[in-house]
Parts: structure tokens; C-alpha cells; sequence
């Protein structure tokens, strides 16, 4: 008897006769795993595979089958049986597919815990986390949603700013108008006014046709600034502008356009140190940093590690429609990584695992050896004052070390390697100027 030979190989096994017994014995039991031939007494095995597929979602059905209804079996895996076995079959080969179906429901099963796990992190907003520090920000953007204020969003690259930017729209009475975003850093310095204020046509040289700029395109919703602190002075003063009358001049054009914008800006730059400093207008400053919101560096959150390596990895599960769930040990091996990259560093860790891993289920070894960036734990600092210490010219070598070294691992080049040291190209372009003896052209 078959029962008998499955319970032989580790099966607790429930035996029933017919259709109607299956199905009273389903309706009273949870089942993994349903083994059922395709022609039985009182119906068919498909009703069998219908009522487990509504009762027990997650149980594993295997169809068996003589060769001449082969193409019922099919059917069956299309209207979701796992697999189908072809009468006359040997126990081992029975005993393979059985284990292969059970492997996928604790898959599926680990998966949904999976899915469980990162929407308790998520919270609300969309912001993964659980500690006290993103407890913080997210009552501060529930505070802030509703306000027309600028808030000005502070923190180190890659610790999630636009994020926060995004909740705050999403969350606030701009919800249904456009989110729009801009990398200040990115912006080509001679087309930096015409990409935010927009121009006319045959304003200037390439101006085929008349441009509206982020702040036109974002009328009604939210503009997001990234990396606000690169702009140039100039700018500044028209931002300022548009910032105070609530409206904007095109390039090539005299009339003012009214304009209704909610801005949210971002910096990882200490902008009051750029301000006593006299790289960023105090005036304007005021003016972004009427609300404030500061994002803590990964280091200083560790325990949100796990809900963003959860997040990450069922968003990848979804895109790839692998089943992927990642084994306990490798959350602790990941939280204690030095993360110099915060929240965009681990993105990226977790990409590369699930392109390259071999199983669904990630251990510590996917996770190891995948940064490019070679960055590791700072070395202790010394305790000691050496004779005659410099501390300016020690600051400019480990500067140009860390620069050279980013280029390196970038292929030489530059704009790669600003992102590995989280700068703007003008301001890796600007340090880096100094070092080679070469003129510094903000302009160019």
C-alpha cells in the first residue's frame, strides 16, 4: 500500500477512499501536502486540487495520473497543482517530487512571513524602520504633511532623504499633485536656471522650444531639491526669489508666472557652516530651514538593518518572482558592516545578492565580499598628539588619499567616483583641483 510505503519515508499520512472524503476530511484538517490520483470514486481529482486550493492555499497538490490522461495533469498544474506524477512510478521517484513540493510551501510560508514582517517595519509613510530615531521622523512628517511651510531635510548620502520628501507629499493635501525632484548636484551649471525656471523658445543657443522647469512642472504638489547646497551663489538669490513672491521668470522672458509649490530640500552638506563661510545666502537658508527634519546615518540605527534587508529583498522577490527569504545569521553579519553608504549601500547589497545567489534562501556567504567599494571600519584614532602635528595638512592627505583612491576603484572616472564618497561632481571636481595644482573652476 502506498500509505504505507510514504509513512516509511517520514509521511504522516491521512488516508480517504473517495471525492466527498477528501474534501470533509480537508474542510476539518490543515494539510501541507495532498497527494491524489486524478480519476477517483464519486468525482475527479480535480475537485480535490479545488477545494484544497481554497481551504489550504499554501498546501502543495501532486497529481498521479495514467499516461492517456496526461494532458488533464496538465491542466491541473495550470489551475494550480504543484506537479503530476505519471502511473507506474517508482517510491524514490514519488519521494523527490514530494520533498520538492514541501520545499516550496515552507518557501511560500517563509515568504509571506517575509511580506509580514516588512510591512510591520514599514509603518506608516513608506519609512522602513523601527527605531526610536525613524519613530521620530515619521511623527515629525505626520506634524509637517499638512503645513505649505519649506522643510529642509538633512542627513548623510544615502540615508533615505527623498524618501522622507516623498511621505511628506504623499501624506500631505498635495498628495493628488505632481511630485516632482531635481539633483542641484547634477544640474550642468550653464543650464541650471533655465532646468528650474524654464525658458523661451530661442532664448539661447539649442532653445528649440520652450521649456516650463521644475517649478512650473511641479504646480499644485511638491519639489523636491536634492543636494541644495551645490548651487551657486548666483542661483541662489533667484531661488530666494521665486521662494518669497511665489513666482518665476523663463529665461528669454520678462513676464513673471505664477507658480503654487511646496518645496522640500536636501542637503548632506553642513549648510550653517557653509553660511558663516559665505558659500550659502543666510537669507536663503532661513527660508529653506523654516521646518527641519534630520535623518540619522545608518551606524547610528542598527536595529533598522533587518526590516531594510527585508524590504529590499521582498521587493526584489516581487520584481524577479523568486520566492527569496534570507537565513537569521546574515542580518547580524550585515548590521555590523560598517555601512558607509547608509540605506543606499545596503540597497545595493541586497541587489547583488539576490542577482547572484545560487538559492532562494540567502545566507551570510551571498552577503560577503559584494561591496566594490572597499571601505572598511575606520582605523582607531591615536591617543597620542605627535611633535610638530599639523592637523590641516593631515586632513588634506587623508582627503586626497580617500579622492584618489574613489577614482581608482571608479576607473578614473569622476562622476562615478563622486558617488563612492557621497559628493556632487562639482565638489569632487573642486577638490580634486587642489590636489593636482590645476585651477579651480566652479563654472566649467
Amino acid at each position: 500500500m502506498l500509505d504505507v510505503k510514504l509513512r516509511r519515508l517520514g509521511y504522516a499520512v491521512s488516508l480517504t477512499a473517495d471525492v466527498g472524503a477528501a474534501v470533509a476530511r480537508l474542510e476539518d484538517e490543515g494539510f501541507d501536502l495532498v497527494l491524489t490520483d486524478l480519476v477517483l470514486p464519486g468525482g475527479s481529482g480535480m475537485d480535490v486540487l479545488a477545494h484544497a486550493r481554497e481551504l489550504h492555499p499554501s498546501a502543495q497538490v501532486v497529481m498521479m495520473t495514467a499516461y492517456a490522461t496526461t494532458e488533464q495533469a496538465v491542466l491541473a498544474m495550470r489551475l494550480g497543482a504543484y506537479d503530476y506524477i505519471q502511473k507506474p512510478f517508482k517510491l524514490d521517484e514519488l519521494g523527490i517530487t514530494l520533498d520538492k513540493a514541501l520545499e516550496k510551501r515552507r518557501l511560500l510560508e517563509e515568504n509571506v512571513a517575509l511580506r509580514a514582517s516588512v510591512k510591520r517595519d514599514l509603518g506608516e509613510f513608506g519609512i522602513v524602520g523601527r527605531s526610536a530615531a525613524i519613530a521620530r521622523v515619521r511623527a515629525l512628517v505626520k506634524k509637517m504633511a499638512g503645513s505649505p511651510a519649506s522643510v529642509l531635510v538633512t542627513g548623510e548620502s544615502g540615508t533615505g532623504k527623498e524618501v522622507v520628501a516623498r511621505a511628506l507629499h504623499t501624506a500631505g493635501s498635495r498628495a493628488t499633485g505632481p511630485f516632482v525632484t531635481v539633483n542641484c548636484g547634477a544640474l550642468p551649471e550653464n543650464l541650471m536656471e533655465s532646468e528650474l525656471f524654464g525658458h523661451a523658445k530661442g532664448s539661447f543657443t539649442g532653445a528649440s522650444q520652450a521649456h516650463d522647469g521644475v517649478f512650473r512642472a511641479a504646480h499644485g504638489g511638491t519639489l523636491f531639491l536634492d543636494e541644495v547646497g551645490e548651487l551657486p551663489l548666483g542661483l541662489q538669490v533667484k531661488l530666494l526669489r521665486v521662494l518669497e513672491e511665489r513666482t518665476v521668470r523663463p529665461v528669454g522672458t520678462t513676464k513673471d508666472l505664477p507658480v503654487d509649490v511646496r518645496v522640500v530640500a536636501a542637503t548632506n552638506r553642513f549648510l550653517e557652516q557653509d553660511v558663516e563661510r559665505g558659500a550659502f545666502r543666510r537669507d536663503l537658508y532661513y527660508r529653506l530651514n523654516i521646518l527641519r527634519i534630520h535623518l540619522p546615518p545608518l551606524r547610528e540605527r542598527r536595529e533598522d538593518v533587518e526590516g531594510l534587508v527585508r524590504h529590499f529583498v521582498a521587493a526584489q522577490a516581487a520584481q524577479t518572482g523568486r520566492p527569496f527569504t534570507v537565513q537569521p545569521e546574515a542580518f547580524g553579519v550585515l548590521a555590523r558592516r560598517p555601512l558607509a553608504g547608509n540605506v543606499r549601500e545596503l540597497s545595493n547589497l541586497v541587489l547583488r545578492a539576490t542577482a547572484l545567489a545560487t538559492s532562494d534562501a540567502l545566507s551570510v556567504d551571498d552577503f560577503e565580499d559584494l561591496d566594490p567599494s572597499g571601505v572598511a571600519e575606520p582605523a582607531p584614532l591615536p591617543d597620542v598628539l605627535p611633535e610638530g602635528f599639523d592637523l590641516d595638512a593631515h586632513l588634506a592627505h587623508v582627503e586626497q588619499h580617500y579622492l584618489e583612491l574613489a577614482l581608482r576603484h571608479a576607473g578614473g572616472v569622476r562622476t562615478a567616483a563622486a558617488k563612492l564618497v557621497g559628493m556632487s561632481f562639482r565638489s569632487f571636481r573642486y577638490r580634486m583641483a587642489k590636489f593636482e595644482g590645476g585651477e579651480v573652476d566652479l563654472d566649467g
